[in-house]
């Protein structure tokens, strides 16, 4: 017979967490039974699941027995607090946090790179990436394996979303106020022509505007923000190379939703352009095309890559330049967590 599974969405009514939920109704898990768990203040409220109303569970009080597997995308301190207590109670638990990344026990894997990691969860624990390290990771993997990536320079330009719905309401409400103003030309000749509230997510103006900074600085001296440090780490980790060099400079455009990276990759071996195009057009995860842009991104699953190119301040041509585009809610968040479940519920049903 075969085994039956059952699977919990934790932070199921946020942003991801209905991502999560559609993108589980569509995938080969095929849960035979769906928990959707939430705060406090949340709980009792309904989610659809394949056409049918499923009750927001208190994740405070919930009995947690019975889990296979649980998907959590509900913040790091819940992460913290409640993914072992899944784990105790015998769910595999796949954590869309920065919590357990670099926990040398718990496995953290792109599904189209380094699947095979999943078999180091030794806490029962499962990371998901950082979006824009996702997006990266399965054009960098192909790469890296011809030619011997050694050092990484990326720029990433983050769209609102990537902050919540707080993000993307901030980014609307400055847009509406510069259409309702009719004068949004003026902002050619003054910056300031158009007043505006005081931001409130960002640190300036988003709208017709990019902001520097995208996630917190972290408390080092470094000057450095915890996305930039991210990008270093997990790109280490994933692509199992501790020493990489990775320079990041993180972004905050007005872009609701699709994050965009340009990537300068520099290897120990001379790339061939046309060959290095071959080898992404067949990558899994990756769509090779001429314009990639995080609007036609929007929706999509892959990594959208385009304008590869020799970097020309890297000597005798090891070095590539490339943009990437990608959906930041789907492959960068929800979709690479489902599609690790897949894998799991294949091993538990085998």
């Amino acid at each position: 017979m075969t085994r039956k599974i059952t699977v919990a969405v934790v932070g199921a009514t946020g942003q991801v967490g209905a991502v999560m939920l559609d993108f589980l109704a569509q995938s080969e898990v095929n849960a035979d039974s769906v928990r959707c768990f939430a705060s406090a203040r949340s709980a009792g409220k309904t989610v659809i699941y394949r056409g049918a109303e499923v009750t927001v569970e208190d994740l405070a009080t919930a009995d947690l027995n019975g889990i296979d597997i649980a998907l959590f995308s509900a913040g790091g301190a819940t992460s913290a607090s409640y993914a072992p207590k899944f784990t105790a109670a015998g769910a595999v638990v796949i954590d869309n946090s920065s919590h357990w990344r670099l926990d040398p026990e718990v496995p953290l894997v792109v599904s189209e790179v380094n699947p095979y990691a999943i078999a180091g969860a030794k806490k029962g624990i499962i990371a998901n990436p950082n979006c824009t390290t996702m997006a990266a990771m399965p054009p960098l993997r192909v790469l890296h394996d011809a030619y011997g990536l050694t050092r990484l320079k990326i720029a990433t330009y983050q769209a609102t979303s990537g902050s919540g719905v707080h993000g993307v309401a901030e980014l609307a409400g400055q847009l509406t106020e510069l259409v309702k103003s009719g004068r949004i030309a003026d902002l050619v000749r003054d910056g300031q022509a158009i007043p505006h509230a005081h931001p409130e997510v960002y640190a300036a103006a988003i709208a017709a505007n990019v902001v520097p900074v995208a996630g917190g600085f972290v408390d080092d001296g470094s000057l450095e923000t915890d996305e930039e440090q991210k990008l270093r780490n997990e790109s280490r980790k994933i692509l199992e190379i501790p020493k990489l060099l990775v320079a990041g400079t993180c972004v905050r455009v007005p872009v609701f939703t699709g994050h965009s990276l340009v990537v300068h990759a520099e290897f120990e071996h001379t790339v061939d352009v046309a060959e290095a195009q071959e080898l992404l057009a067949k990558a899994p995860g990756v769509e090779l095309c001429d314009m990639p842009n995080p609007r036609d991104a929007v929706g999509k699953n892959p990594s959208f890559v385009g304008r590869v190119r020799h970097d020309q301040s890297v000597p005798d041509g090891k070095g590539l330049v490339f943009f990437i585009a990608n959906d930041n809610l789907r492959k960068g968040a929800a979709l690479n967590a489902v599609q690790l479940a897949e894998i799991v519920a294949r091993q538990l049903r085998a």
